[in-house]
């Protein structure tokens, strides 16, 4: 009977570790010690980083978000990160904690609304869809406050570039991805958009929003 030889440092593989990984218990508590630190939603990418040699965080998502399943908190995925949030159903206990001074115009709200349901969308889409032409100052104020970005160049002549939500949007609204966002229809109701009126009649709020260097407190109703 001839024994097995051992392998060689080369010929180990490559999952192998001088470390053993901490017990599941222990990476739910590094992963729930992160999420509770950090003001924006984490990715997974970013916990295996963070997280000792051979953890699994998804593993240890799952074990913490069933753990905080009917509490006064919640693990939450927000695009594709996760973070800590109030339980939805206990989010009016936050009011005193909310202050809005101001309100999106209507044209900072339906450009927002078209990117997040359009996206990526070019800014002559954005116009075509609306109907009226858009002021940089609209789109600088929604960079602005991180709630849409730059996404790629479209590969057609001039090489346009696009705008797309981003997950800070998402997560302000409470919203896990697009996917989850009301209905044209639901808008209208709440009355963040406004109908337009048919084709061939006038529209008395249609024309031009303004130059690109108008100031940008105009961007908000009072």
């Amino acid at each position: 009977m001839t024994d097995t030889p051992e392998p060689t440092k080369g010929e180990m593989p490559e999952n192998d570790s001088l470390f053993e990984a901490p017990p599941m218990g222990e990476q739910e508590r590094m992963v729930e010690a992160i999420l509770f630190a950090t003001s924006e939603p984490v990715t997974v990418r970013e916990l295996h980083t963070r997280l000792p040699h051979g953890c699994d965080a998804t593993e240890a998502l799952a074990h913490l978000r069933r753990r905080y399943e009917g509490r006064g908190v919640a693990v939450v995925k927000v695009g594709d990160a996760w973070a800590i949030r109030t339980a939805p159903d206990l989010g009016f206990l936050m009011q005193k904690e909310t202050v809005e001074v101001r309100k999106l115009s209507r044209a900072a709200i339906e450009t927002l609304a078209i990117i997040a349901y359009h996206q990526p969308v070019t800014r002559a889409e954005i116009e075509e869809i609306r109907g009226v032409s858009v002021s940089r100052g609209t789109l600088d104020l929604l960079i602005e406050l991180e709630w849409v970005k730059f996404g790629r160049r479209r590969m057609t002549p001039g090489r346009p570039v696009t705008f797309v939500a981003t997950q800070s949007f998402l997560d302000h609204f409470g919203l896990e991805s697009a996917r989850d966002l009301p209905g044209l229809s639901d808008l209208r109701a709440a009355g963040l958009l406004e109908s337009r009126p048919p084709p061939g009649e006038p529209d008395p709020n249609a024309g031009e929003e303004g130059d690109a260097d108008e100031d940008q407190s105009e961007m908000f109703d009072e």
